[in-house]
């Protein structure tokens, strides 16, 4: 089965322009990799990655597509498993325990590994009606619509600029150095906290972008279009989880609420550390605009890479991080069906290794500490750039 080639997007430098030099890092500041690449090895860089991304298309076939059809069908079976074992009986606590587990397993599933893979578009090259980023909508409250352009375009085009990409802190969290500081900073180990909580209500609210309002870059007409869809989308998700379901299960009801509302947790808690871990730990670089002036496809490549960190476990972990785990890979192929990951790291850590560019992994424990400890530090003045990792060696080297 053939696929056309979806290509990552690229700022490309004006006709007749040389990459600029590098601009040089202040004082104490870590010196990006990239800096010590050339525009030819820039060039090359892209090149090889550009073929690796069309390598791996040309493969995708029947294998790929029953790979992702058979995990919509768990994710049914456990949404259906859950939910008969909440309503013939979640007053009993043993039933309860295995509908809420069941239940929370099969939301992490459908928020990671389906929703947000297919709605950037790794699965359109099957050409199905119904596994496809225009028409797939998710079991969360951000409108599918909204959350494409503030992630597929916004992030992912502009990964870790700073000034450009929202998510870098979600413009309620000072996660970098860089961020000049303010005093509510001083309240965002609590409200991280509530953000972990609730996060797919925090991310729904970033996708509206208030300083775009603000501004009058985003007409009110529109603001208003968004926040009615996030309504519509609040109101469905209110009535099934908090309404409906726990009024089918009768006297139990209330069990069958707290069962939901856990499960609704669970999802939001365990999508934000996966995607914080992607993101915010202390091997991540970031970027001035300057920085990235007249950047080529190979330059784009290689932010990506600085960008972003991986966290190593076993395939269990990695599907239920909806392979997030391999951000290195997702940020470099966002269209890449998400279970080829795994089979291209290698390719990318020996790319890595021969350019002199780190390769940003670590377990979750380790990911997951450096976050909290960026989010908590950072919430008082000060604070410097942490060591960053050298130039990634393999076993062989």
């Amino acid at each position: 089965m053939s696929a056309t080639q979806l290509k990552a997007p690229v700022l490309e430098p004006a006709p007749g322009r040389a990459r600029p030099a590098p601009v040089q890092a202040p004082d104490g500041e870590p010196q990006h990799p990239l800096a010590h690449l050339s525009a030819e090895q820039l060039e090359q860089l892209g090149r090889e990655l550009d073929a690796l991304h069309a390598e791996v298309f040309a493969e995708l076939g029947e294998g790929d597509a029953r790979y992702i059809r058979g995990v919509i069908r768990a994710h049914r079976q456990l949404a259906l498993a859950g939910r008969i074992l909440l309503l013939i009986g979640s007053r009993r606590r043993s039933t309860w325990l295995l509908g809420t587990t069941a239940l929370s397993l099969a939301k992490v599933l459908e928020n990671m590994e389906i929703g947000h893979n297919v709605m950037h578009g790794q699965w359109d090259w099957m050409n199905d009606p119904h596994i496809n980023s225009r028409s797939w909508d998710w079991d969360t409250a951000s409108p599918a619509e909204a959350w494409r352009h503030s992630h597929n375009y916004e992030h992912h085009t502009f990964t870790n600029i700073r000034g450009k990409d929202r998510d870098l802190g979600y413009e309620i969290m000072r996660v970098d150095p860089h961020q000049r500081w303010h005093p509510v900073y001083l309240l965002q180990p609590l409200y991280n906290v509530l953000l972990m909580g609730f996060f797919e209500w925090g991310v729904a609210l970033h996708d509206l972008n208030f300083d775009a309002i603000r501004s009058g870059e985003k007409p009110k007409a529109q603001a208003l279009a968004e926040l009615k869809a996030i309504g519509v989308k609040a109101r469905r998700q209110i009535v099934k989880d908090y309404t409906a379901f726990p009024a089918l299960s009768g006297r139990g009801w209330r069990q069958t609420l707290a069962a939901n509302f856990i499960a609704n947790i669970v999802r939001n808690v365990w999508a934000h550390s996966i995607i914080f871990c992607g993101h915010f730990p202390d091997q991540t670089y970031t970027f001035a605009e300057a920085e990235v002036a007249d950047e080529t496809r190979g330059g784009w490549y290689a932010r990506q890479m600085l960008g972003a960190a991986n966290i190593e476990g076993g395939e269990l972990f990695h599907l239920l991080s909806g392979n997030l785990s391999f951000q290195i890979e997702h940020h470099l192929f966002p269209d890449m069906p998400s279970n080829r990951y795994a089979q291209v790291a290698p390719r990318v850590r020996e790319i890595c290794s021969r350019y002199e560019l780190p390769y940003n992994t670590g377990p979750l424990r380790k990911q997951l500490g450096s976050v909290h400890r960026t989010i908590l530090r950072l919430a008082f003045p000060g604070g410097r750039t942490r060591p960053k990792p050298g130039p990634y060696r393999s076993a062989q080297g």
